[in-house]
């Protein structure tokens, strides 16, 4: 009897689903739409489709599925009514932020407004209790004050509390305690001690990193409970059930209850982890992903076989100090609406129609024209052929649309309009990409632009044209390319542990002790989700910095119990670390040890994709039809030649201008560029010789 391992990954518009037969190692792919109102209802729906192929419930072993039900909880302010407990005197760490307004426009913003507080003064208890910066205990907790604390959030109705005392990350007795006696005197709470979220140096990162974690808890651990007996009640019985985590492994889903904020960027770590494991197999090691859909535009860099990973990233202004994928994010998707400001200019975004009324051309009663109504109406698209014929769109409403809020105001024809509308939301695409790569210090000539989501392809080949990217792969099925990436993700674990102190000075035997411990617990964790000691792979780094500076850098460490001449080592590579992030280096100045980190892995037998075997037919069996598309002034409309992806094989090459359709997405080959498929079927687009 057949296995299959199922992915989900859920977006604003539609939620991608890939069944991999265990078996034979093929997979199938499929795509519903989402259903924002009961997010888990989707993920019922596409499950439905594989046992309408023949398939049971129970025949399923394996479960992963990327979310974005804490990212949706967070932006649009959704979450739990929470408390925060600090100490006493110290409530304005959390009101006072980072004191700053951040970079890019809002320097310039007259009306800049610092995101509101999560957990409101009114909400927040201070208590007597305080620990020094060596974690010493000068201050015991008062217990009657504690207990007070807790009585009041009780009767006040919060659902969920934040705890962050100051300096509980060298010694957590007093958060421990506090978590006794919520578990006597108010155990239904949903409770997030700082000292286990995130153990770590910075007082407003730690407790920022915590009051998220604690706002988005009631609510995922809702969703996964719903979702876990909905998946029994089909017939899903595996116990292996995972969430994707924003740091590009997975974890069960009792520990994404535990931690949902590690999940906040579950969906788009699918896709990065796809890209590197599609362009490992194809030998490319330099790779920018570009993952457009519904609602966003994600992308993010690898070097050298590696993606960057930071721990200072922001959602919503929020920061959130968890090891995560850089995975940098913007309003651009297929449901981004277009419309005239107030001063007659042509805006394109933020705002996005969504699946529910979604773009003109859905007719489901959206007003708005978005980015798809565009393509639709520039020829990009076959309202015919939307999803593999499974959806037909409107033409002729998304054209009348447009000609009356967009092209008639502006004073321009109806391609012209939809051409305008394309080229701004591509300019915000680009400066994304350039955000990740030219602007910290990486020559863009040097990458290839992977390209997926449902609109990924259609907009990769003209930005590679703009930016001077020499190569853009769409992989085999790119508007499921996220739930791809799940089928080749390792369980993961981040542990931290903050010691400040001078590389010079550091007590080796103290630090070997340090690593034993993370050692010990990451090891421990896994073996309570079902691994083996052989199943699982440790990872050591040392945050280091130039002593002075208000930052560092993650550095790979050697494997613990470390050496006096491992510390040389460590400094070297840390030099050289900087001189790629910032340009320069100070050999002779001093570095400072900040953070011991680990990352565990329990290893989950990988999905592999064999390359394909061509069978001799020719390119043009795969031509399907032809049709005219509009390609800015620079080109005009031109009548292009419509392909079929699924016939072409390995080693057919494609003169554009050109489209190849398929269920999930459809890749615009531009006049400029010709189109090889390569051993894998990926489709590699290049500039003309």
């Amino acid at each position: 009897m057949s296995k299959y391992r199922v992915t989900v990954d859920t977006g604003g518009t539609f939620s991608d689903f890939v069944f991999f037969n265990e078996e034979t190692g093929e997979f199938t792919i499929t795509k519903v739409p989402s259903t924002p109102k009961e997010p888990f209802q989707a993920v019922l729906n596409g499950i439905k489709e594989l046992v309408d192929q023949g398939a049971a419930a129970r025949d399923i072993s394996f479960f992963c599925h990327g979310t974005t039900v804490g990212t949706n909880t967070l932006l649009e302010e959704k979450g739990a009514k929470i408390g925060l407990v600090v100490t006493q005197g110290f409530r304005g760490i959390y009101e006072v932020m980072e004191q700053t307004r951040g970079y890019g426009p809002a320097t310039y913003d007259l009306f800049f407004e610092k995101p509101r507080l999560l957990a409101p003064p009114y909400y927040t208890e201070e208590i007597p209790e305080r620990v020094d910066f060596r974690g010493q205990a000068l201050k015991p907790i008062d217990v009657e004050a504690s207990l007070q604390a807790v009585r009041s959030l009780k009767k006040k109705g919060v659902q969920s509390v934040a705890v962050c005392f100051l300096f509980s990350f060298l010694n957590p007795d007093h958060e421990l305690k506090i978590k006794e006696i919520f578990a006597k005197e108010f155990p239904e709470a949903s409770l997030s001690l700082s000292c286990e979220v995130l153990p770590q140096i910075r007082e407003f990162y730690r407790m920022s990193t915590t009051v998220i974690n604690a706002y988005i808890a009631p609510v995922m651990a809702n969703y996964l409970s719903r979702l876990g007996n909905r998946l029994k009640e089909i017939g899903v019985t595996t116990p292996k059930l995972y969430i994707m985590q924003s740091n590009g492994g997975v974890s069960t889903f009792d520990g994404s209850t535990k931690k949902p904020v590690a999940t906040v960027l579950s969906g788009p770590a699918g896709g990065v982890i796809a890209s590197m494991g599609t362009c490992e197999r194809v030998g490319i090691k330099n790779i920018i992903t570009f993952d457009m859909g519904g609602t966003s535009c994600d992308v993010a860099l690898i070097h050298r076989g590696n993606p960057v990973i930071t721990t200072q990233g922001k959602i919503n202004q929020r920061p959130i100090s968890l090891p995560m994928l850089d995975i940098h994010t913007v309003s651009a998707g297929g449901g981004t609406i277009a419309r005239i400001d107030a001063v007659g200019a042509l805006q394109v975004g933020p705002d996005s129609a969504g699946a529910d009324p979604g773009p003109v051309c859905y007719d489901r009663g959206g007003e708005n024209i978005t980015i798809t109504d565009a393509n639709v109406v520039t020829g990009v698209l076959d309202p015919k052929q939307f999803l593999g014929g499974k959806m037909k769109l409107d033409k002729t409403k998304a054209e009348r649309t447009l000609e009356e809020k967009i092209a008639r105001p502006l004073s321009l024809s109806l391609l012209e309009a939809a051409d305008g509308i394309l080229k701004v939301i591509n300019v915000k695409m680009e400066e994304a990409i350039k955000a990740v790569s030219s602007q910290r210090g990486y020559d863009i000539r040097d990458f290839t632009l992977v390209a997926f989501g449902g609109g990924g392809p259609m907009h990769a080949g003209r930005m590679a044209l703009d930016l001077g990217i020499p190569s853009v792969l769409v992989p085999l099925t790119p508007g499921v390319h996220s739930a791809l990436g799940l089928l080749m993700s390792d369980v993961k674990h981040d542990y931290v542990r903050s010691k400040l102190v001078g590389l010079d000075e550091l007590d080796l035997n103290e630090i070997n002790n340090l690593f034993a411990q993370l050692i010990e617990r990451a090891k421990a964790d896994l073996n309570a989700e079902g691994f083996q000691d052989r199943e699982i792979k440790i990872e050591p780094f040392l945050d280091l910095r130039y002593a002075g500076q208000g930052y560092e850098l993650t550095v790979p460490c050697l494997m613990p119990p470390l050496k006096p001449e491992d510390l040389k080592l460590m400094r070297q590579r840390f030099d050289t670390q900087h001189e790629q992030a910032s340009g320069h280096k100070a050999e002779t100045e001093p570095v400072e040890l900040v953070s011991l980190r680990l990352i565990s892995y329990g290893l989950v037998p990988q999905a592999k994709l064999s390359p394909a075997k061509a069978t001799g037919r020719k390119v043009a069996e795969a031509k399907i039809a032809e049709r005219k598309i509009y390609f800015g002034k620079e080109h005009g409309t031109v009548l292009c030649q419509i392909y079929v992806r699924e016939r072409l094989e390995p080693g057919h090459k494609i003169s554009g201008p050109a489209v190849i359709e398929q269920l999930d997405t459809t890749t615009v080959i531009h006049p400029e560029q010709d189109a090889t498929v390569d051993d894998y079927r990926n489709l590699i687009v290049k500039e003309k010789n």
